[in-house]
C-alpha cells in the first residue's frame, strides 16, 4: 500500500497492512539539506526539499506543513524574530496588539499577496506536487483565536476579551474572512487532501469549553464548514491538556484530531477509543518530552502501548503529540516508524 492509501483505509476505519506512522518531524528535517531554523522558515524551496527529504529518508506517512505558529499573524504587520536554532515568532518586547484602538489595525488581508501566507501557499503546492500522489498533504493552519492571540500575547488576550470585546470579534471576524481565503487558496490551488486547525485555545490549559466555544467556536465552524464544502478533510490539532473532544466534534466535524492528551471525559486511552474511536481518527500521543528524556526500550514500549489502546479497527495514526524536538537527532523517529509497521501490523 502507499501511504496515502493506508492513511485513506484508516480515516476511514479499516485496517490497512500497518498502523501508518507520523512522527511531526517538520523542525528536524533541516538537518537533511545542512540548513539553518531561519533558512528552513523563510525559504520555501529549501523547506519543501527538506521535509520531502525527511518523508522519504524516514518512512513517513503524513506531510504535514507545520512551519511555526506565526505564518498567519506575521502577515498583519507584527514585529517578527527568526532565530537561527528555534522556531519563529512574535518579538514579545513589542506586541503589535497593545490597546483596544490597535485591533482596527487587524483588517481583512488577501493571503495571496502577504509575505508568509503567499509563501506557505508555495510550500504546500510544492510538497503537493512531489509526493500528493502516494502520501497525504496536510495543510497546517492556526486557528482564528490563535492568530489573534500571537499579536496581543497570552495574557493581554484574556484582558481584551473582558475590556473590549466588540473590537476583539470584530478583528477575529477580519481574520477568519482572511483564514477562509487562505484555505480556499490552499485547497484549490496549493492542493492538498486536508486542512489541519491548530484550536490551541479549545483544552483546559487555557480556557473553558463554554468560554471557547463562545469565542472561537462560531468562527472556527465557519472555517470547518468551508473546508468540508470543497470536499476535504477537516483535522484538528491541539496538544493542550483536557483538549476538548466533545465541543470540537460538534463544531467542527473533523475527520481527524491530533492530540497529546486525553479529553476531560476520558481517563484511559481505552476509554477514548470506545467513546470517539467511531466518530475521528486519532493522531497522537507521543508525548516529545519522552523522547527527549527516555530510553529507546522505553519509546518501543510508549508506541506498544498507544497501538495496543488504539489500533483495532483502523481509525489511529502513531504520532508525537506535538513537534519532535527541533534540536534532537532523527532516532526515535525512526524507532516510531519501525513499531508502526512491524508491531502495528494488522
Amino acid at each position: 500500500m502507499t501511504s496515502l492509501e493506508r492513511v485513506v483505509a484508516v480515516l476511514n476505519h479499516q485496517e490497512p497492512d500497518h498502523v501508518p506512522a507520523y512522527p511531526l518531524c517538520n523542525s528536524i528535517s533541516r538537518i537533511y539539506t545542512g540548513i539553518d531554523y531561519a533558512e528552513w522558515t523563510l525559504n520555501e524551496e529549501k523547506c519543501a526539499e527538506s521535509i520531502i527529504k525527511a518523508t522519504e529518508e524516514l518512512g513517513l506517512d503524513v506531510i504535514c506543513s507545520l512551519v511555526d505558529l506565526s505564518v498567519e499573524a506575521a502577515d498583519w504587520g507584527m514585529k517578527m524574530r527568526y532565530p537561527t536554532d528555534a522556531a519563529a515568532g512574535p518579538d514579545t518586547t513589542e506586541h503589535f496588539i497593545t490597546k483596544p484602538e490597535d485591533f482596527d489595525k487587524v483588517v481583512r488581508l488577501d493571503p495571496r499577496k502577504t509575505r508568509r501566507m503567499s509563501g506557505h501557499l508555495k510550500l504546500v503546492k510544492t510538497l503537493y506536487d512531489a509526493k500528493g500522489k502516494d502520501t497525504p498533504i496536510v495543510a497546517f493552519v492556526f486557528g482564528p483565536l490563535g492568530v489573534l492571540s500571537m499579536m496581543t500575547g497570552l495574557a493581554p488576550m484574556f484582558k481584551f476579551l473582558r475590556k473590549c470585546p466588540e473590537k476583539v470579534h470584530q478583528a477575529l471576524r477580519n481574520v477568519t474572512d482572511t483564514l477562509k481565503d487562505y484555505c480556499t487558496a490552499l485547497i484549490e490551488e496549493s492542493g492538498c487532501h486536508a486542512i489541519m486547525f491548530d484550536t490551541l485555545y479549545a483544552s483546559q490549559t487555557i480556557m473553558r469549553a463554554s468560554m471557547w466555544d463562545e469565542w472561537e467556536g462560531p468562527y472556527i465552524q465557519e472555517l470547518a464548514e468551508l473546508v468540508h464544502s470543497k470536499d476535504t478533510m477537516v483535522m484538528i490539532h491541539n496538544c493542550g491538556d483536557g483538549i476538548y473532544f466533545k465541543e470540537q466534534i460538534a463544531r467542527m466535524h473533523p475527520q481527524a484530531i491530533s492530540t497529546l492528551f486525553l479529553p476531560p471525559d476520558c481517563k484511559t486511552m481505552e476509554e477514548c477509543k470506545e467513546k470517539y474511536g467511531d466518530q475521528i481518527t486519532i493522531i497522537g500521543s507521543i508525548p516529545p518530552s519522552n523522547i527527549v528524556t527516555d530510553t529507546e526500550e522505553q519509546i518501543r514500549a510508549e508506541c506498544r502501548r498507544e497501538i495496543d489502546a488504539y489500533k483495532k479497527n483502523g481509525g489511529f495514526i502513531l504520532s508525537t503529540g506535538c513537534e519532535y524536538p527541533a534540536q534532537l537527532p532523527d532516532h526515535y523517529a525512526r524507532v516510531i516508524v519501525e513499531e508502526a509497521r512491524t508491531y502495528g501490523k494488522y
